[in-house]
């Protein structure tokens, strides 16, 4: 870690009573948890508030999520450390690190041009490699990656945005939250065969999903 790390017992006991408690069992998630240094993803100002189990802002009206969601969207994924990992709505970038410490390889797109430059410098500061982030409209994909293993949306769109479904290989599994900009349904797809099975994962609420395959109009990604 690049610095000292005042926050490591509030950590430890986000892990243990906001994300094992509640179910997440996977021990290369729960590890990477207590690995992250979620104060490193948040303003200035909102250190001590980083390890409390609710959403933050994290300006451009948009929100970091509160680690419980991350926990269980993370660990749906099933990743591998070879998996190649898309995720739509880069934010602070605290997504995209614990990605990077469970796959081989994270590309994160983010449609917010001064986010995406923050989220660089927040994974530099936490010592993350493996992560390239891109500016752009994350309901196109990223085609010259393409397939993927793993793909996360972390915002609500109407519907799975198609060629997200077309750039997830084979044996692939897509997270995301499904439906009106209110509140949604967390939905995992597993793609077999070149169809996909749809597994509902309980209700959600984030903020909406801006590109040409999800909601117009002015919104956040």
């Amino acid at each position: 870690m690049v610095e000292t790390d005042p926050y490591s017992r509030e950590r430890e006991e986000m892990v243990e009573f906001q994300v094992r408690a509640r179910g997440v069992r996977d021990p290369r998630v729960l590890a990477a948890m207590e690995k992250i240094p979620r104060h490193f993803f948040v303003p200035k100002g909102f250190e001590r508030s980083a390890y409390e189990d609710r959403p933050l802002p994290i300006g451009e009206g948009q929100t970091i999520s509160q680690p419980y969601i991350v926990a269980l969207m993370t660990e749906q994924l099933e990743l591998a450390p070879q998996d190649r990992v898309l995720e739509i709505g880069t934010g602070s970038g605290y997504q995209a690190a614990l990605l990077a410490e469970l796959a081989g390889r994270v590309i994160s797109i983010e449609r917010l041009s001064d986010l995406a430059d923050k989220a660089r410098e927040n994974l530099a500061r936490a010592g993350v490699t493996g992560v390239t982030v891109v500016v752009g409209d994350g309901t196109q994909g990223y085609p010259p990656e393409a397939p993927y293993d793993a793909i996360i949306i972390t915002a609500a769109s109407p519907s799975i945005p198609q060629p997200l479904i077309d750039q997830l290989a084979e044996g692939g599994r897509l997270i995301a939250p499904v439906g009106p900009r209110d509140c949604q349904d967390l939905i995992k797809l597993v793609k077999r065969e070149g169809r996909v099975e749809e597994i509902p994962l309980g209700g959600v609420c984030f903020v909406p999903l801006i590109g040409q395959f999800g909601w117009r109009g002015e919104g956040s990604l």
